[in-house]
Formats: structure tokens, C-alpha cells, sequence
């Protein structure tokens, strides 16, 4: 396989900027564009809702390099021009100023957009929490004087909501998380986590569907749920999950459902390929395909794509692997844990808060969780590995 002449990388995220520095730190030495739809420099995203949100971390400290680093990439960074189509046969992108850009080999790295309420547009105090902008905009209507405290709803139980919920209470706020489960992310780790999680002085609504915002004068007053019970708010934030960033590619002829579509070496069509949230590829060890919204993949996943670009010829077989920090707690998560496998904690005491705790399914380790406990989680990784192959016993 040939190296392309030019490079093209669609998001100057997480995703995005990691293609770009593997393609240099393997040698590619030919032209490298990098598109990304916000004015920002490359920024990390984790952050958002812990360091930059409580005010730990000044803007410009989530930068995921300095303006020094990006210069020595030898990269053109064209920022706040969002991609609105591709040309797939010319491996031309269009982006809304107008420009083209053409190049021997794209690739997608366009993340994600939050899932929004039906009426939250043009209500002032409801927000959602994707972008920097979004950060800085959401810790500002918390600071305001609005009510001391500000009445926060978070509506949406998952990983982000949880955060969330769990920085706002440490500002001081009065919070309630608002979400369809009996406890935050009872459905992805299980009751036992999530008890623990719900211990931490944020009211929860189990089983609390949403119906919709009430607001006055242009102003979110409340949040409803489908029982007609109305949270009073200053401040909502929905957090009800994200889909991949692909409109931009409708007519293109690409595979698109629930993400661009890869074959096992992350390619959606001769020269174009994917990276970071907006991928779904084929998972060869997992048999099926699979997509996953962390910052470990994004990174991960970049360098297989910068190496295909470049004639390796590799499938891509990560173990899933994510973390959360809420509270005094950090959680790291390996494999495919769930709600319905059996836990075993085979280190330390939940009642501590430091443990390390097994997801297993017919006798085959499916998941480790460690909880404060981050070096001991990665000791079974390499566990989780073989069983996701189905070679492992679970204990």
C-alpha cells in the first residue's frame, strides 16, 4: 500500500489530534490537515465536568497540548469551520466556509452531540454539557445569584449526569439527579456500585421519566416528570446520553448507524477511516460491531488508524476500559461489565472504599471495577482480556 499523499482529519479532539501525532511519530512526513468545527485548540474533554466546572482548572488548563507541541506537528489547523459533507471516490471534505479540502486519506474523528429535551432551545438556566463553552457557560449560571443555593436538576442518571451531580454538590449547590434508574448507573455497574454512588448527599428521583421543562419569561422554572410531579429549578442540565456526530455525512454513501461503520481495521471505504466516539467497527474477538464513547479508545484507537493509513494491516481488539471521578471516589472500569452478571470483590472493602470487584457470566470474567483502587483493577485486566476471548474462568 501506497502513502498517502496528504492527510485529512475530520475533529480536532481528543481523537483527532491523537491521529495526527501518530502519523508523525511513525514517520508520515506528507501534508496533514487537521478540521475541527469549535474555535478552540485541542482541549480534553473528561475535565469538563469535574476540574473545569468546579473552577479547579482554568480554561486554558485543559488543553490537551501547548501551542508549541502543535507547531512541531507540521499540521494546519482549521478551526471553528465545521465539515459539512464528503466526496468519498475524490476523499474531498467540504466544510461550511466553503473550503475543500482533498486528500488521499480521511479520517472521521467528529465525536459526538448531547441529546437535547423538546422545548430546552432558547430557555435561559437549561444546558447540556459536551464543549468547553458548555463547561464555562453551565459553572457561570451556577455561580449567578439566582438563590442561595441554586437549585440544580440534572436529568439523565448515566456516567456524565453522575459527575455532574457530584461537582455541583461540592460548589455548594442544592442537586437533584433525575433519571429512569433505581440509582446512577445501576444499569452499567450493577446496585451494589451504585448504592455507594447515591450515598453522597445528591437527592435522587429513581424511576423518574422526564417530561418535559417548565420556564417563565424565557426562564427554566422546573423540570416535569411523567408522574406530573414538577423539581423546581434554577438550573437544569440535561444529560440524557449523545449520538454520533454524522449528519455532516448524509448522501455520502457510507455505512451510518449509531456511528460510521468500519470494517475490523476501523475503514469505512477505501482511504476513509474512524476514530474516537463517532466509530463503530467490527470487534473481530467480540464478533460483532461495537462503539465506545471513552477517552482511552479515542487515543487508542487513533494510533490503529494512523498505522492502517500508513500499509499496517491490523485489526483493532481493545479491552473496553473506562473511569469516572465522583466525589473522594475514582473508578476504573475494564471489560463489559452489567447489571445482570454476578460480583465478586476479590480485594479490599467496599465498606472502605477501596476495592477491586469482578463481573462474571458462566464461569468467564466479564468486567473488573476498582474503586480507589486503580493499579489493583489493572492487574486483572490482562484477565479480562483472555475472557473476553472466552479462555478465562472467572475465578
Amino acid at each position: 500500500m501506497s502513502v498517502p499523499a496528504g492527510v485529512v482529519v475530520v475533529g480536532a479532539s481528543a481523537a483527532g489530534l491523537a491521529t495526527a501525532e501518530a502519523l508523525r511519530r511513525k514517520g508520515y512526513r506528507g501534508g496533514l490537515t487537521v478540521l475541527g468545527a469549535e474555535p478552540h485548540l485541542p482541549y480534553d474533554r473528561p475535565p469538563l465536568s469535574k476540574q473545569v466546572l468546579s473552577g479547579a482548572w482554568a480554561p486554558d488548563r485543559a488543553r490537551l497540548r501547548p501551542r508549541e507541541a502543535l507547531s512541531a506537528l507540521g499540521a494546519e489547523f482549521l478551526l471553528g469551520d465545521p465539515a459539512v459533507g464528503l466526496d468519498v471516490e475524490r476523499r474531498a471534505v467540504h466544510t461550511t466556509s466553503g473550503r475543500t479540502l482533498r486528500a488521499g486519506a480521511v479520517v472521521v474523528a467528529t465525536g459526538l452531540r448531547p441529546r437535547t429535551l423538546p422545548g430546552q432551545d432558547g430557555l435561559a438556566g437549561v444546558h447540556v454539557l459536551r464543549t468547553l463553552d458548555d463547561a464555562l457557560a453551565l459553572r457561570a449560571d451556577l455561580r449567578a445569584d439566582l438563590r442561595d443555593p441554586a437549585r440544580l436538576v440534572v436529568v439523565g442518571d448515566g456516567v456524565l449526569g453522575a459527575e455532574i451531580a457530584a461537582t455541583a454538590r461540592e460548589l455548594g449547590a442544592a442537586v437533584t439527579l433525575a433519571g429512569p434508574e433505581p440509582a446512577p448507573l445501576t444499569g452499567k455497574l450493577g446496585p451494589m456500585i451504585a448504592g455507594l454512588l447515591a450515598e453522597r448527599g445528591v437527592r435522587l428521583r429513581p424511576g423518574a421519566g422526564v417530561s418535559g421543562l417548565d420556564g417563565h419569561d424565557g426562564r427554566v422554572t422546573g423540570v416535569r416528570l411523567v408522574t406530573g410531579e414538577v423539581l423546581p429549578a434554577d438550573v437544569v442540565v440535561v444529560a440524557i446520553g449523545a449520538v454520533p456526530e454524522t449528519g455532516w455525512l448524509a448522501g455520502s454513501g457510507l455505512r451510518l448507524d449509531d456511528g460510521l461503520v468500519c470494517d475490523s481495521r476501523c475503514r469505512a471505504a477505501p482511504g476513509v477511516y474512524a476514530a474516537g466516539d463517532v466509530a463503530r467497527w467490527h470487534h473481530d474477538t467480540l464478533g460483532t460491531l461495537i462503539r465506545l464513547e471513552n477517552r482511552t479508545n479515542a487515543t487508542e484507537q487513533a494510533g490503529l488508524v494512523a498505522s492502517c493509513i500508513l500499509g499496517d494491516d491490523r485489526p483493532y481488539r481493545p479491552v473496553p476500559y473506562f473511569w469516572t471521578d465522583q466525589f473522594d471516589a475514582r473508578i476504573h472500569v475494564h471489560g463489559t461489565p452489567s447489571a445482570g452478571a454476578e460480583m465478586t470483590v476479590v480485594d479490599g472493602d467496599p465498606a472502605a472504599r477501596r476495592f477491586v470487584a469482578l463481573y462474571h457470566r458462566d464461569a468467564t470474567i466479564t468486567g473488573v471495577l476498582g474503586w480507589n483502587m486503580p493499579k489493583q483493577a489493572r492487574l486483572w485486566r490482562g484477565r479480562i482480556g483472555d475472557a473476553v476471548a472466552g479462555l478465562a474462568p472467572a475465578l
